[in-house]
Parts: structure tokens; sequence; C-alpha cells
């Protein structure tokens, strides 16, 4: 009952996440609205686990998991948000949704899940020839994209494999304990990247960047990683990682009606590959014999 509204919510928080970020560097700078988007998590977070009284582990397993998420929450964060200043907001998570493959590959090697299935394997294809059909429609070169695109592939590289890594510590903590962990590892990256950056100290933020950074720091850090690290505890990799073959569309979508980002009609047709792997991916099993019966039948 609980794990489709989870999907659903982390779905919607990672399809906004992207225009959020571009909002929330305004006149801020990438390194500092990640640092504001982190102190705001931890204090939230700190607060939460007050007021409820959730436990905070402190044990070797705990603190594993805590390492695990929190760099790689970080190496993904700081990538994705200076690769925002040169490319789309749709654009970083059309890049984000070519990591299910790179999970799906590093659960075979490191956690020695079953192997990939023709159609789950058939899904991926072809939810990833979606994505590109809507990165070369979508996508339109300028100064410093080049390396935009190499940071956010990156990124993808860092979360996908961060992924497998929490899935093989295993740690039963409580995902707001987890979430609190996480990002207590992360902020002193943050503060130290801020610090190299040479970025100074924002006294005046314009109201969208404001609402960004906020949105960001108790939706994006708080909800969207307690409900992220609560669906690692229940579900199978694999499916965890087929939320980023949803939420590219609706990003590019998003930034198309609310910050004039160019959508073209390569779009859609990757929308259809896109919503095709995940069917295959997810009911392949099912229907697939019925419809293609086996040569013995």
């Amino acid at each position: 009952m609980y794990l489709p509204a989870a999907f659903i919510s982390v779905v919607l928080i990672w399809s906004t996440t992207p225009l959020a970020i571009k909002w929330s560097a305004l006149g801020a700078g990438f390194s500092f609205a990640v640092l504001s988007r982190m102190i705001i998590g931890v204090v939230l977070c700190a607060l939460l686990l007050l007021l409820f009284r959730v436990r905070f582990p402190l044990h070797r397993r705990a603190l594993h998991s805590y390492l695990a998420s929190g760099s790689s929450m970080f190496g993904t964060m700081v990538l994705a948000y200076w690769a925002s200043q040169y490319v789309s907001s749709g654009m970083i998570s059309v890049l984000f949704g070519m990591s299910p493959l790179i999970t799906s590959l590093g659960a075979m090697v490191w956690l020695k899940e079953e192997a990939v299935t023709r159609h789950k394997l058939a899904g991926i294809l072809l939810g990833l020839s979606g994505l590109l059909m809507v990165f070369w429609g979508a996508l339109h070169l300028g100064e410093g994209a080049a390396l935009g695109l190499a940071a956010l592939v990156l990124a993808v590289l860092i979360q996908a494999l961060g992924l497998v890594w929490i899935k093989k510590v295993g740690d039963n903590s409580p995902p707001l304990a987890t979430t609190l962990g996480s990002l207590s590892v992360g902020l002193p990256l943050f503060f130290l990247a801020w610090w190299l950056s040479g970025e100074s100290w924002s006294a005046s933020i314009e109201t969208r960047a404001l609402t960004a950074i906020v949105y960001l720091g108790v939706v994006g850090s708080v909800v969207g990683f307690m409900l992220y690290y609560y669906m690692i505890k229940h579900m199978d990799t694999g499916r965890i990682a087929l939320i980023n073959l949803i939420t590219p569309v609706m990003a590019l979508l998003l930034g198309h009606g609310l910050n004039n980002e160019a959508v073209l009609p390569q779009v859609w047709f990757g929308t259809v590959f896109i919503l095709l792997g995940l069917c295959v991916h997810r009911w392949g099993e099912r229907y697939i014999p019925i419809l293609i019966p086996s040569r013995t039948e």
C-alpha cells in the first residue's frame, strides 16, 4: 500500500528537482544553493528526529550506510548543481534517466542479484532508446555545455553505483535516521565545496531562488530521501532505478512550461519508447509469453 505512494511521490519530487536546482542558483551561485539546501535539510531532519523520538543508530552498519549514501549524494549533487549552469533542467533529468542500466549491471556484479532476464533487458533498452530520442531532440549545445554534460554523466555513474553500495550495506535504520546521517556526512563536504568555489555568502536572494532552496531543502532533501531510503529497503534496485525512466519527460515538460525550455517533437517519440520500456520491464514476463507463445506450445 505504501510502496506505490512512495514511488509516485519520489517521481514527482525528482521531476521538479532539476528545475528547482536551476532556479535556486539564480543570483546565489551553485555551491551556495546546494549548501543552503543541505543546512535546511539537516536542521529539519534533526527536529523531526527529536519530535517523533526516532532512534538514531550509531552501530557499524548504520555508519557505513551513512557514509555510502552521504558520499554518493555529495558527488551526485555537486556535479549536477555545477552542470545546471550550462544545461537545461530537462536535460539534467534526461541524463539521470540513463542510470537504470548502470544500476542493473552494478547489482549483478556487486550484489549477485538474479541475472537480468530478456524482458527486463528489453525494457531497459527500450527506455534508453526513448531517452536518447529525447536527448537528441532537446539538446542545444552552448558555451560550456560539453563540460556540463560530462559532469552529468559522472554524476549519473556516482548515483547509480551509490544505490548499489547502499543496498549492499543492507542497514535497517529508520529512513529518517538514514536521511539525517547521510546529510550530516555530506554537509561538511558541501561546505568545503562552497569555500573552495570562492562564492560569497549571499545577503540577498531573489524570491524565486529562495523558494527553490527551501523547497529543495524540505521536500527534495528530507521528504524525498526518506521515501527513497524506504524504497531501498523494500524494493529491488532495478525497480527503484525505473524512476529515472519516468522523470525525464516530466522534467522536460515542466522546464518548457515554467522556464521556456524548448521541447521538440522527438520528445513525444521518446515518451512512447520510455513508457513501452516501462511496461515491458514491469509486466513483460507475464504478458509477453501470452502474446508470443513458445515453440513448444
